[in-house]
Parts: C-alpha cells; sequence; structure tokens
C-alpha cells in the first residue's frame, strides 16, 4: 500500500513538471480515496476485534462455540475472520467485526443438565434412588466414568407439568464430552425404569362429540 501510494504521488509530480493539467486527476483521486477509506476502514474493524479475540482468549481452534448467531466448531481464526463448520458440515466464514460476544460451550468444564418426567402415581423418593443408583453406575463405567469430573444426582423437582412431574439431574463433565453422556445416561434411566415398571408419561387427548342423540323407538304395531 506505501508502495502504491508513493508511485502514484512521484506520477502526479511527474505530470506537473511537465505542466500537465492535474486538477481531474486529483479530483477522481480524491473520490477514489473517500471510498477506499469507508472499505479500509471495516478492515481495521476486523483486525482490531480479531487482535481483542485472541489476545482474551474467546475462543481456539477446536472450541465449540455460538458467534454472530451461528454455532459450531473453530476451525480457523485469523486477525481479520473466524471460520466455524456446524455439526452437518456447513462451514461459515465471520468477519470479526461482526462478533460482539461468543457462547464457548466447551472451556473448562462442562455440565449434564438433563430433565426426566415421570408420572404423579410415581413415588418421587424411590424414583430418585433409581435416577442415583443409574448415575453411581455410569461414573464406575471405565469408558464413560473417565469423563465425568463428578457423579451425576437428581437434583430437585423442576417442574409439575401438564403430563407429569419433571425432575432435574446434573453432573459436571470435561469440555466436549457433555453431549455423548447425557445420551448415555438418558439411555440407561430409560432402560433401568422400564425394569422398574416406572411410567414415562406422554401427553394423551380426549376427544369428545358432543351428547349422544336420542333415537325414538318406534313400536311395531
Amino acid at each position: 500500500m506505501a508502495s502504491i501510494v508513493i508511485w502514484i504521488i512521484a506520477f502526479i509530480m511527474i505530470l506537473g513538471v511537465f505542466q500537465v493539467d492535474t486538477s481531474a486527476l486529483l479530483a477522481t483521486l480524491g473520490v477514489a480515496s473517500l471510498g477506499l477509506g469507508f472499505a479500509i476502514q471495516n478492515i481495521i474493524r476486523d483486525y482490531l476485534q480479531g487482535f481483542c479475540i485472541v489476545m482474551e482468549d474467546w475462543y481456539r481452534i477446536g472450541d465449540w462455540v455460538t458467534i454472530a448467531g451461528m454455532e459450531g466448531e473453530v476451525e480457523k481464526i485469523s486477525p481479520r475472520r473466524t471460520v466455524i463448520r456446524e455439526i452437518n458440515g456447513t462451514m461459515h466464514v465471520i468477519p470479526n467485526s461482526q462478533i460482539p460476544f461468543a457462547s464457548n460451550q466447551t472451556r473448562d468444564w462442562a455440565r449434564i443438565n438433563l430433565y426426566v418426567t415421570v408420572a404423579y402415581k410415581e413415588d418421587i423418593s424411590h424414583v430418585y434412588q433409581i435416577i442415583d443408583s443409574v448415575c453411581l453406575e455410569l461414573k464406575n463405567d471405565p469408558d464413560f466414568g473417565k469423563h465425568l469430573t463428578s457423579t451425576p444426582a437428581a437434583m430437585r423437582v423442576s417442574n409439575l407439568g401438564d403430563h407429569g412431574v419433571d425432575i432435574c439431574i446434573r453432573g459436571y463433565t470435561e469440555p466436549g464430552e457433555q453431549w455423548g453422556l447425557t445420551g448415555e445416561l438418558r439411555k440407561r434411566i430409560k432402560n433401568r425404569f422400564a425394569q422398574e415398571e416406572i411410567e414415562i408419561p406422554w401427553p394423551h387427548a380426549k376427544i369428545y362429540f358432543g351428547n349422544t342423540p336420542e333415537i325414538d323407538k318406534i313400536s311395531d304395531s
């Protein structure tokens, strides 16, 4: 850029030496420099925001983030742009100036946050015991337990819904392992509930067609 500017100035000075009218050329260069200034302004914003993102360590390559309304894995970080890839494989190239904030789901630690619904007729204390037993089995599993930093447990009744009682289960995991562990815990709870005959409710609907009209019986004469 500096070389281009120097050559342009030198060219105009040479034209002046040969007494060539450069007023029209200078006006054109003024308009062009104004447009170039607006374009460079956005580029400078990208670089400044990129510098802040890197220095403040918002996210790193391999992190699962939500930025600029897009969610995916960070594939590349440069001073001007961030590249993320969605779970379906779509790649998004986002200028850093368009990233006002970032939500990082795989930094330092993660958490299982699972809600299980049981029927109103069930004994909640017994359900708590079953859930905690399944969570302990998951923690003691050599394949899954090594990614758990605490043993999940039934925390509370989170809601009395229209169809059942919602129970909240929470536990801490290594970063990025929360999704697989949540799925495995959900599967094991479903199987144990089937063994213990604990009902997992689903929405029911009753349909009324109004009062059934009485049919006059005509007696045979």
